[in-house]
């Protein structure tokens, strides 16, 4: 039995079986940028990202000595205590944002929990704070936003949503892209508009030009608030610091995790403007929220994108691969969506599972999100004969997909 082998055995008879019936197949080890190596010694190139969270890829050197040095100062202080890392990164949250309070602009603050889920639930919980006498909140299909049962609430997937009603708010449903469905669907009885500025569970779907703007504009039109869920798509993952910025709309709220720690557990709720202190004393709390390692993480993480460039390379380099990919000219790929290094490989056929399979045999990690979308998520730091590599071995890794499919039909 190899060391894979027994490691999921052991992992079935101990873990909730909550993502699949059967352990993953890869069992990883440690890893090195873009490459990791699982428990029997195998190297892959990784392109799922770990959820589109390992933003500067595995072990970066930087992020390595933050976490150890501050693990050696301060693990830990609860929300009774005051630590500079935290209220540091909250300054540089809100200067990204483009919301200190500087040259006029309306200023904002931030809450720290330490997952996108619970961002999702603070920015719930400020919008009931905010608008208690509207019980509708408009959502997304499609569209994902967690699993506790506030967030889960918005979640345009029914088969994720359903086994859990009923829910604290009642949610109308629009389809992403459609701004006068959206439009017409927000109306005075309407708390807020909780919005991906790109899909990501639904497979990197972009929306429309002008499609945040007219959200922004409805919201107004309503009194509704403006949420934008930024856990997969924030800090520089499609070439911009905030996805949003690409249409230069401004929520009221604006919800992070995932990469902004490049792996470690982190989530933020940033409320802007009128809404920046929401949440007052008594209304929210976390014990490991803002923890001080965490967030020295996440300042190193900023440090890095912005002295190595990364928010140019990730543009440059996620153009390349998409590119790439394109020309393979092989008929199940239909074309290439997303922005930034984050993109998404549409099928022609619902091969989806097959192909990640077959990817990860000849090793490279991608994420079949959907039947006929493949999620790739590489680091910021991912190169261009690192994309040249898996453009190369994606005609035989589509052809053993193929083979296998019929070996089992």
């Amino acid at each position: 039995m190899s060391r894979t082998d027994d490691l999921r055995k052991r992992f079935n008879e101990a873990i909730m079986p909550t993502y699949d019936d059967y352990a993953p197949a890869v069992a990883l080890a440690h890893g090195k940028g873009a490459r990791v190596t699982d428990v029997d010694g195998r190297e892959y190139l990784d392109l799922a990202g770990g959820l589109s969270a390992t933003l500067l890829g595995h072990a970066h050197p930087d992020v390595a000595a933050a976490i150890s040095r501050q693990a050696g100062e301060l693990i830990h202080s609860s929300n009774q205590y005051l630590h500079e890392r935290e209220v540091e990164l909250a300054e540089r949250l809100r200067t990204l944002l483009g919301r200190d309070g500087s040259n006029g602009m309306p200023t904002s603050r931030v809450f720290f929990c330490n997952s996108g889920t619970e961002a999702n639930e603070a920015a719930l919980k400020l919008v009931r704070r905010q608008r208690p006498s509207r019980p509708v909140v408009v959502a997304a299909k499609e569209g994902f936003h967690g699993r506790t049962f506030g967030s889960l609430a918005l979640a345009g997937v029914p088969s994720v949503r359903e086994p859990y009603a009923p829910f604290v708010y009642d949610v109308r449903f629009v389809t992403y892209g459609d701004a006068t469905e959206l439009a017409a669907a927000t109306r005075d009885d309407t708390a807020a508009v909780f919005l991906e500025p790109v899909q990501g569970e639904a497979g990197v779907i972009p929306p429309p030009d002008g499609y945040l703007h007219a959200a922004r504009d409805a919201c107004d039109a309503a009194g509704a608030l403006f949420v934008l869920d930024e856990v997969q798509s924030g800090v520089g993952r499609t070439g911009r610091w905030f996805a949003h910025q690409h249409e230069g709309v401004v929520p009221d709220v604006m919800t992070l995790s995932k990469g902004l720690a490049a792996g470690m557990p982190i989530g933020a709720c940033i409320g802007i403007g009128e809404y920046s202190d929401a949440l007052s004393v008594g209304y929210h709390g976390s014990t490991f929220g803002g923890n001080p390692v965490s967030c020295a993480a996440a300042l190193t993480v900023l440090d890095v994108i912005e002295r190595d460039g990364l928010l140019a390379n990730a543009t440059q380099v996620g153009d390349a691969l998409a590119s790439g990919i394109e020309a393979v000219g092989d008929p199940v790929i239909s074309h290439v969506r997303g922005r930034g290094m984050w993109r998404a490989i549409v099928l022609t056929e619902p091969l989806g599972v097959e192909i990640g399979e077959a990817a990860a045999r000849a090793g490279f990690l991608i994420s079949p999100v959907r039947p006929q979308a493949i999620r790739l998520a590489p680091p910021l730091t991912f190169t261009e004969t690192e994309a040249a590599e898996f453009c190369a071995a994606l005609p035989a890794i589509l052809a053993d997909a193929r083979a296998a499919t019929a070996t089992a039909g």
